[in-house]
């Protein structure tokens, strides 16, 4: 029997979530003890829309649990983010210049769209041209003759860095205290660029500093994924797709209780429904199960998230952004299945 069948059939032995059970543990009216770390990636945020979308499942999360954020790119950000370099290496500076206006342009009319009053579009949009004024400002002042995986994730940190500051006044537009957090703040990192690997101590340390007031406060920290920074602070990535992976660290960091992968597929299945009609969705999964699936091919979660949530016993739920009434995958302690319904199983934001 391969790993695939022995995760699904160990899923399909626990209790399903029971209709009409509480959204959190600690139960709609009770102190907001619980702490929830959510992550959304670069589709979900893809617009004004989509923005608001995944800013009322905070919202509805935030009445009875804390809430930390972390955030990609917009779908495609980084993608021209990187068109950037290698038009620098090709010597098309002209096409680099356009390149970074471009993702300005599209930031600013996610802006636009997203309708804030007066004083607070004008602020907004003032941080906005001043990150595009930063990203210009690397275009020209590149040293064309050599590639540098430096310069290299300097660039690419501007899509989360845009995406954070968005999604915190989407937040804000629904009367939610947010406040935009750049994680190369806290995150320290090696000085392996294009792949660095979290000082998970010293990030902790500096992570709660920051993040504890605002969360004490009742402010949902919106963080960008995806970077750190060297103890000199110079901005490193911890490698493409690993928003989950902040994800987990800022979990991590905040000591939640749960983390929320919000993605565009309804949970983890045990092959690609897209690809097979076999595919089978797996509603509860041990730390091993999970790890056995990927290790088996499946594309689950990345692979560093499971042994930092297995560490403090979090449980990680992966949901579908555009199907919030789905349940989706629980991951937890081999023998923690209590079948309880995730944050806002029961309706969510439409």
């Amino acid at each position: 029997m391969n790993q695939e069948n022995v995760a699904e059939e160990a899923a399909a032995q626990r209790p399903a979530a029971r209709s009409g059970e509480a959204l959190y543990s600690g139960g709609v009216g009770k102190s907001r003890s619980k702490i929830v770390a959510f992550k959304f990636g670069g589709s979900s945020l893809l617009g004004a829309e989509r923005m608001f979308h995944a800013a009322r499942l905070v919202r509805e999360a935030a009445e009875v649990s804390r809430v930390a954020v972390v955030v990609s790119a917009m779908k495609g950000v980084t993608d021209h983010l990187l068109s950037i370099e290698k038009a620098l290496a090709a010597g098309k500076l002209p096409y680099a210049r356009r390149e970074a206006e471009v993702v300005l342009e599209l930031h600013l009319e996610v802006l636009q769209d997203l309708r804030l009053d007066e004083e607070t579009d004008r602020h907004v949009r003032h941080e906005l041209q001043l990150l595009g004024c930063d990203l210009a400002h690397e275009v020209l002042g590149r040293d064309q003759t050599a590639a540098s995986a430096e310069f290299s994730d300097r660039l690419a940190s501007f899509g989360e860095r845009f995406s954070a500051r968005l999604f915190a006044a989407a937040l804000q537009r629904l009367e939610v205290a947010s406040v935009p957090v750049s994680s190369s703040d806290f995150v320290l990192t090696c000085d392996t660029f294009r792949d660095a690997q979290p000082h998970l101590e010293q990030t902790k340390f500096r992570g709660q500093r920051i993040l504890l007031p605002l969360l004490k406060q009742g402010a949902v920290p919106v963080v960008t994924g995806f970077i750190g920074a060297t103890s000199d602070g110079r901005i490193t990535t911890l490698g493409r797709n690993s928003s989950d992976f902040s994800g987990a660290i800022v979990a991590h960091v905040v000591d939640a209780d749960e983390l929320v992968i919000w993605t565009d597929v309804d949970g983890i299945y045990t092959a690609n429904p897209q690809e097979s009609a076999e595919a089978r969705l797996l509603h509860e999964l041990s730390y091993d199960e999970a790890h056995a699936l990927a290790a088996s091919g499946a594309k689950v979660l990345h692979p560093k998230v499971l042994p930092l949530a297995a560490e403090s016993e979090m449980v990680v739920w992966v949901r579908n952004t555009f199907n919030p009434q789905a349940r989706g995958t629980r991951i937890g302690p081999a023998n923690e299945f209590p079948g309880e319904l995730p944050p806002m199983a029961q309706g969510g934001a439409a």
